[in-house]
């Protein structure tokens, strides 16, 4: 099993001021990828990029990073704004 593996929480600030929070093992690879217009759905729509990822948080299991986008996305926008601002991210 790979010990070295890191998995990611990330945030993205779309081009319509939405959020969108993912997951993945590449943050890099996955901005370009939701850039390209082929990552999620959510993503997809013209009118929500380019998109900048403004957060990411890496965790040692998949389980863990899936977790924390489940409960960021599952609050209101002004919860996702107190908790990236807790992690020094000013929209």
């Amino acid at each position: 099993m790979e010990t070295d593996k890191k998995y990611y929480f990330y945030v993205l600030l779309c081009a319509d001021n939405t959020l969108y929070g993912g997951f993945t093992t590449d943050p890099k690879k996955r901005l370009e990828t939701h850039n390209a217009g082929k990552g999620a759905k959510y993503t997809r729509l013209p009118s929500r990029r380019p998109l900048e990822m403004i957060y990411q948080e890496s965790f040692d299991t998949k389980s863990e990073a899936l977790k924390k986008e489940y409960a960021f996305k599952h609050q209101p926008r002004s919860k996702k704004i107190t908790y990236l601002r807790a992690h020094s991210v000013e929209i």
